[in-house]
């Protein structure tokens, strides 16, 4: 195979084609989008650092792909707010993730993979509907929703933070986070129940950071995204190679994606060129922490704030017995034998084998329906936050989704 065709320019897409140009490959990647990041709107994402016991940048480096191609911020300390507004902070001497920005700007890591794609002799061909029957590796993003995020990005006056809170009355069976860098912040709530009028979660999740945190907000716009999960039969179907989300190569539980891409793209490329098995490698290395993070996310489903305290707890308990916040991360990406034998269960109850137009069988998770608990009367300061962005996008303010 002397020419690839890929069909995506997101992060595995681009990933894949630098390592293949690098070697001497004549590489075509085609996106549907007019630029790498489009889909998104200059939110920040998370590049964990704890599915592997080595750092994420490091391993992207010893693939020849260059992680100063974009701005990222390290952390190793985070503020966790517990569902009864208790907040306590999860601390490693490492680094627990890195923020990025996702986007069409110049320092998001979409561009910086394109920069390393394009000085690699890529050649990427922008509004391009490709017939994914041509394409060699297949690197779309998601088609339909099993989770939502919706987010205001906003100035402050507060210094870099993040927060990442665990409350199922402000995100249904997730968490919110905020995440300030360099006097620009987010803060988004996850939906992993389908709602009417969604967009009163941000809101109250507004007022909850607004009374917990001296911000100064001043709105931007609201941005929003989602999420497409779904475990697949087989990852090289058909001659071709299913990496990122459209190898359902996500993080069930928390929505972190991005290394899991990454390291599909990596590899789908390292298979063309003779020097590993896809299908082996992606098993032996990322199946286990999907499946993981399917039982994970089974189990958060279910909980409501009771269990998420519970967590809470045992995190902290779990971070003064060992002194290292990130190993409970860790553990929780484990597999085990009680993981094994809680899989059938969690497989059964939260995910629906179906057929896509490629012939493949996934079994995907649904968008789950609404509980009883999830309907409602937000507070007043909630009201107020909408009213506010009601005349903010008369004046122009943009939103991204559709969250009314």
């Amino acid at each position: 195979m002397q020419e690839v065709h890929i069909l995506g320019a997101g992060l595995s897409g681009l990933a894949a084609a630098t390592i293949l140009a690098k070697a001497g490959k004549k590489v075509h990647v085609h996106e549907v989008l007019s630029d790498s990041g489009a889909r998104f709107d200059g939110d920040f994402q998370g590049l964990e650092n704890w599915t592997s016991e080595i750092d994420f940048f490091d391993e992207m480096e010893n693939w020849g792909l260059n992680p100063s191609e974009f701005k990222s911020d390290a952390f190793s300390i985070v503020d966790l707010a517990h569902p009864d507004d208790v907040i306590t902070n999860p601390i490693t001497d490492g680094i627990a993730f890195r923020v990025v920005e996702r986007g069409t700007d110049s320092h998001c890591i979409d561009q910086g993979l394109k920069r390393m794609a394009m000085e690699s002799g890529v050649e990427i061909h922008y509004k391009s509907k490709k017939n994914p029957t041509d394409c060699d590796i297949i690197a779309a993003g998601p088609k339909n929703s099993s989770a939502v995020a919706f987010g205001e990005i906003f100035h402050t006056s507060h210094k870099n933070h993040v927060t990442f809170q665990l409350n199922d009355r402000l995100a249904p069976g997730a968490y919110s986070y905020m995440i300030i860098i360099d006097g620009i912040g987010l803060i988004c709530t996850c939906l992993w129940r389908k709602q009417r009028k969604s967009s009163r979660y941000l809101n109250e999740t507004i007022a909850w950071y607004e009374k917990f945190y001296d911000l100064n907000r001043k709105p931007i716009k609201r941005v929003g995204g989602k999420g497409d999960f779904g475990l697949p039969s087989r990852y090289r179907h058909e001659g071709k190679y299913y990496v990122g989300e459209a190898g359902g190569l996500q993080d069930f539980m928390w929505g972190f994606g991005m290394r899991y891409a990454i390291t599909s793209g990596v590899f789908a490329a390292k298979d063309i060129l003779g020097e590993c098995d896809y299908e082996k490698e992606i098993r032996k290395r990322l199946v286990p922490l999907v499946k993981s993070s399917v039982i994970n996310r089974f189990f958060m489903n279910r909980m409501g704030d009771r269990g998420f305290k519970i967590i809470a707890n045992y995190w902290m308990r779990n971070q003064t017995k060992t002194g290292d916040g990130l190993k409970f991360m860790k553990r929780l990406y484990s597999p085990g034998i009680i993981r094994k034998l809680i899989w059938p269960i969690a497989k059964f109850s939260m995910l629906k084998k179906i057929k896509s137009d490629d012939g493949r069988t996934i079994h995907r998770m649904p968008f789950r329906k609404s509980l009883k608990r999830d309907d409602w009367v937000p507070s007043n300061r909630a009201m107020e936050i909408g009213e506010e962005w009601k005349n903010i996008q008369k004046s122009g303010g943009k939103i991204s989704f559709k969250g009314e």
